[in-house]
This record gives structure tokens, C-alpha cells and sequence, in this order.
């Protein structure tokens, strides 16, 4: 079982810069495959960002790349998604996710949920 607490939310305006982090309970955070997706308001939920256990490969929608980096620290349990030249259309709420297999974009594949923070970027 792993609990998933994202912060670092909040109110941005266009341009600028936030980074989400996800704590994760438990010792074995290190064998889960990590991911970041995002919910519009009256939309379905998006991947934004995967990363392998060791952090060595990762992916992203073609929408981030560029503007997003997903990374991790297994020895304080966390990833990461730096967040850069946001857009308004970048509003949502985030979540991380894990998984004991590689999802990549598939949000079906993982396991555990976060409760999500709220990212809104103003014009």
C-alpha cells in the first residue's frame, strides 16, 4: 500500500513557474513507476509525465515537453514536476501516481492515487 500526497499548487500567472512534488509513505518507493496527470475542468484526465523506478527514462505528452521535467528522489520517497512557461490552458488539478509496472500514459495501469492539487494559471 502507498499513500500519495501531492503539493506546491497554487495560482500562477502565464509564464511563469511551479513545481509539484508527491511524498509517498512507505519504504519501497523505489519500485514503483511514477507518473503525473492532469484533470480539466469537464474534461477527462490527462498524462502529463512518466518516470521509471531509477529515474533513468521518462516521458512526456507531447503538449510538455519542453515546458515540464518529471523527476525523483527515492531516498525522500518524492518525484517531481517542474513546471515552466505555463499556460492558462495548463489550469487543472495534478495528480501522481504509481505503479509496480511501466503505464506510461496509461492512467489504468496504475496502481495508487494522490488526492490531486490544483494548478491555475491566469492570463
Amino acid at each position: 500500500q502507498v499513500q500519495l500526497i501531492e503539493s506546491g499548487g497554487g495560482l500562477v500567472q502565464a509564464g511563469g513557474s511551479l513545481r509539484l512534488s508527491c511524498a509517498a509513505s512507505g519504504r519501497t518507493f523505489s519500485r514503483y513507476y511514477m507518473g503525473w496527470f492532469r484533470q480539466a475542468p469537464g474534461k477527462e484526465r490527462d498524462f502529463v509525465a512518466a518516470i521509471t523506478r531509477a529515474g533513468g527514462s521518462t516521458d512526456y505528452a507531447d503538449s510538455m515537453k519542453g515546458r515540464f521535467t518529471i523527476s525523483r528522489d527515492n531516498a525522500k520517497n518524492t518525484v517531481y514536476l517542474q513546471m515552466n512557461s505555463l499556460k492558462p490552458d495548463d489550469t487543472a488539478i495534478y495528480y501522481c501516481a504509481a505503479g509496480t509496472s511501466y503505464s506510461g500514459s496509461y492512467s489504468s495501469g496504475y496502481n495508487y492515487w494522490g488526492q490531486g492539487t490544483q494548478v491555475t494559471v491566469s492570463s
